[in-house]
């Protein structure tokens, strides 16, 4: 692998930037097995605390959710946007660090994208380079959802692993979540460009919104673009000619993006191919969101 490439994932971004926090970062587990089951002790996703202590929790294996206090946001994606707000959180919550034991009170609510960046972090400040993917999972429930995993090299075996640290999954799954066949992931790319060749039924594809299809493929394109240039924005941030106007593409809009997306098939073989269109192609990096849109922009 090109040096160039994994000093790139080495680097820290706004949102995986560890801050103060980084030599705390580096005492934690670089076993990612180990890590993931230590974050996952961390963490409540949205969903699992909706549902209670059934489903996922039925034998409470992230604690029993009647516990979370009432007062609390059920989501705190927006509030912990980033890896140094989250382990600020979790440390003033219980100043113990980062323990098998926390309480369901002292525990974070966030989703897949957060805890992809907190490994993000954690992994970059041991000197392991990481990157966030997004795509879609076909392993939660029927369909494939909208989802945000990891990739990791691996010095010895001289590849990416990639894995999924977003709770405690069961052999159900038929793989090990920390080293997931390539198949067994729905790439955004290769999402975006079957479902546009008639390859792959649109419908099978769902965002949590509720929304199917190519919509939530293409959103699924971006944040893996930014992603993989470092910068792994929110679920609400989108370039700002797509932002909410998905209705007025044409099929030039959607020719660009097809050519994007096959870049992101292979990644590192077109890295410099895909820094050149982030350097130079605007309209694929310039973000609306809540408070931004497109009155705000000088270009």
């Amino acid at each position: 692998m090109d040096k160039k490439i994994l000093n790139h994932y080495l680097k820290f971004s706004t949102f995986t930037n560890p801050g103060y926090y980084k030599k705390f970062l580096q005492s934690l587990p670089n076993d990612v097995k180990e890590l993931g089951n230590m974050i996952s002790h961390q963490i409540i996703h949205r969903v699992t605390l909706k549902e209670g202590n059934t489903k996922a929790n039925k034998d409470m294996r992230y604690g029993d959710m009647n516990k979370y206090p009432w007062y609390r946001l059920r989501c705190e994606d927006d509030v912990l946007p980033t890896a140094v707000s989250m382990v600020a959180e979790l440390l003033r919550l219980d100043d113990r660090g980062f323990l098998a034991d926390r309480k369901v009170e002292d525990k974070i609510v966030v989703t897949c994208r957060f805890v992809a960046i907190l490994l993000a972090s954690i992994l970059k400040s041991q000197g392991i380079p990481c990157r966030v993917r997004s795509g879609f999972a076909p392993y939660f429930f029927k369909g494939s959802h909208d989802h945000w995993i990891n990739q990791y090299w691996h010095k010895k075996k001289q590849k990416w692993i990639t894995f999924d640290g977003d709770g405690f999954f069961d052999s159900t799954i038929g793989f090990d979540q920390y080293d997931i066949p390539k198949k067994k992931f729905d790439w955004a790319a290769d999402t975006w460009l079957g479902i546009r060749k008639g390859k792959l039924k649109a419908s099978n594809f769902i965002h949590a919104s509720g929304f199917k299809g190519l919509l939530p493929a293409l959103w699924a394109v971006f944040y893996d673009f930014h992603s993989l240039m470092n910068n792994e924005i929110l679920y609400n941030q989108m370039p700002r000619y797509v932002y909410f106007k998905f209705d007025k593409l044409t099929e030039k809009d959607f020719e660009e993006i097809d050519a994007l997306a096959e870049l992101m098939l292979e990644p590192d073989k077109n890295f410099d191919k895909l820094i050149k269109i982030w350097n130079t192609k605007k309209k694929f990096r310039i973000l609306n969101g809540p408070l931004v849109n497109d009155s705000d922009h000088i270009c």
